[in-house]
């Protein structure tokens, strides 16, 4: 597609993604390294879809969403991931000027649908320890499907309207990207025409994004926690507080990079603390919930000793 078909008036074709560094030395251990870490995340990822899918036990709503999670881990991996690593064997990156703006918009419809699922995952845990004797029914089939049905209906309007508002921005020149992946900050810096509407919607996307979705998980939170703190067995507190952790963990770390990372657009120009906060962003926290949400639990455990082993689950 040519680039005026996404409604961009300028001469800019290509962009240039200088990557995580310019050290021709380090660029063949970062392969290595990053490739296993691609391959550790996709691999784990999988695995935990795998788990989910063999055990009967694991046939949960909590499940259903942690499944989803691990797809769009796996999606978000892969969107960023390989690029950057073809990168990283050639001399120079480019990248032409409608695969940068595809690839920003499947980034954020693919985290948009991430920040959204936590906030479900968190309702679910709502429901499940407040709200017991109605949770089978408050949290049915059609209800799961529902609530994953909206946050991939929210982060497509929010991806699209940001692809748009991008596309019709100018580049004059020059054409050179400080990151590793197109993203907004890094192509707003480049654009010779006002970025106030982008801006705006950026600050609008990240209110419904990012701070509606933290203020609901807060409160669900608080609620569990005011009624974990009432169950009297010193086990049935552990027991709850220990589905609600891995939860917690994984919800500190996504929206603490990722409100780092789009809080910044005050900044002149970009760093390396930048691309330091995207690893973090699209490549530790996919790589970790794996581990994270089977480090404490012994259901996912033995669900995946039984996927590597080929053994049957327990009839």
């Amino acid at each position: 597609m040519e680039p005026g078909a996404w409604g961009n008036r300028t001469g800019v074709t290509e962009f240039i993604l200088l990557g995580l560094t310019g050290n021709r030395g380090l660029q063949p251990i970062l392969f290595v390294i990053f490739f296993f870490a691609y391959l550790v995340t996709v691999g784990g990822n999988f695995s935990i879809l795998a788990a989910i899918f063999v055990e009967p036990k694991l046939h949960t709503p909590m499940y259903y969403f942690l499944g989803n999670l691990s797809l769009l881990d796996i999606g978000c991996i892969t969107v960023t991931v390989p690029p950057m690593l073809v990168c990283l064997l050639a001399s120079q990156c480019r990248v032409p000027y409608a695969a940068c703006i595809s690839q920003l918009f499947f980034f954020h419809l693919l985290a948009g649908v991430d920040c959204h699922l936590l906030t479900a995952m968190a309702y679910d845990r709502y429901l499940a320890i407040c709200r017991p004797l109605t949770y089978s029914t408050r949290m049915s089939r059609e209800v799961q499907g529902a609530l994953v049905g909206i946050c991939c209906t929210v982060s497509f309007i929010n991806a699209l309207t940001h692809t748009v508002a991008v596309s019709v921005l100018d580049f004059c020149g020059p054409n050179v990207v400080n990151h590793f992946y197109c993203d907004l900050p890094p192509l707003f810096q480049l654009s010779c025409s006002s970025i106030h509407l982008n801006g705006q919607l950026l600050f609008v996307g990240a209110t419904f994004m990012g701070v509606i979705p933290m203020i609901l998980i807060s409160v669900s939170y608080a609620h569990v926690a005011a009624a974990v703190l009432r169950i009297r067995s010193s086990e049935g507190r552990k027991k709850a507080f220990s589905t609600c952790g891995s939860h917690l963990t994984v919800v500190c770390i996504f929206y603490g990079t990722g409100f780092f990372s789009y809080m910044r657009l005050g900044s002149v120009s970009a760093s390396d603390k930048d691309k330091g906060i995207g690893i973090l962003n699209t490549i530790l926290s996919p790589m970790l919930n794996p581990v994270i949400y089977s480090l404490r639990n012994p259901d996912v455990q033995g669900a995946l000793k039984r996927v590597l082993t080929g053994k049957r689950p327990p009839a």
